[in-house]
């Protein structure tokens, strides 16, 4: 199990401070419905409106690397998610991303798309969040990212109404995104209804993917599920 690390002996390369790391299937993304590890590191830089893990923006714990690649290990399975909060606010994910790669997992990154992706692992499945309107935090989108994507990557977009879907398509249209990697539309959950995002994403024949977040359909957003 992990150890408590003294703050003053944090600078240390080899330790991040965690919120949790568990076992579940995917709810997202290209990968949705593998038996994946998440790691979720603590801290954000970002106040999304519909964040679904506040819990993460403060407390965890630290953990060695060694600590956390022997828990995920512990659980057996091939996918691996880093995820927060925001992972890339903290330095040394870059690091532990290599370290998973390095072991065999199947590693994906969900990252806001806020903070710059370039030195994070080829191996790694980048998925970026690129922030609609009605997340409040627009602003915040590194559109220097986009060029760095690659076949291996994804870009995901939760919308939360009309607005944001008109929005969300002059992107996808002005940077060419189907052309590099998967994107993944995908309705905020309680404040759109998604066969409403179904229907608008099929009369405009949009080449995205539509999709549900699995874990709140089986687990209604149950920290650890």
């Amino acid at each position: 199990m992990n150890t408590v690390i003294p703050e003053a002996a944090v600078a240390s390369p080899d330790r991040l401070r965690l919120t949790e790391i568990f076992l579940s299937l995917q709810g997202e993304s290209r990968s949705i419905g593998w038996p994946t590890v998440f790691v979720r590191l603590t801290g954000c830089p970002l106040r999304c409106q519909y964040c679904d893990t506040a819990y993460a923006f403060h407390g965890g714990q630290w953990w060695e690397t060694d600590a956390i690649l022997a828990e995920v290990a512990r659980h057996g399975a091939r996918h691996v998610c880093v995820t927060g909060g925001e992972p890339l606010a903290q330095k040394r994910c870059i690091g532990l991303l290599k370290q998973l790669c390095d072991a065999g997992y199947e590693v994906s990154l969900e990252t806001s798309g806020a903070i710059d992706i370039s030195d994070v692992d080829l191996r790694v499945s980048r998925v970026l969040d690129i922030k609609t309107p009605g997340s409040l935090e627009a602003h915040r989108n590194l559109w220097s990212n986009l060029p760095l994507l690659t076949p291996h990557d994804q870009v995901k977009f939760v919308v939360c109404s009309r607005d944001d879907y008109e929005w969300a398509r002059g992107i996808v249209a002005e940077h060419r995104l189907p052309d590099t990697c998967d994107v993944l539309f995908s309705p905020s959950f309680s404040q759109l209804k998604p066969s409403d995002l179904a229907d608008w994403i099929v009369a405009d024949r949009l080449p995205v993917r539509f999709q549900l977040q699995l874990h709140k359909i089986l687990w209604n957003d149950e920290p650890g599920r």
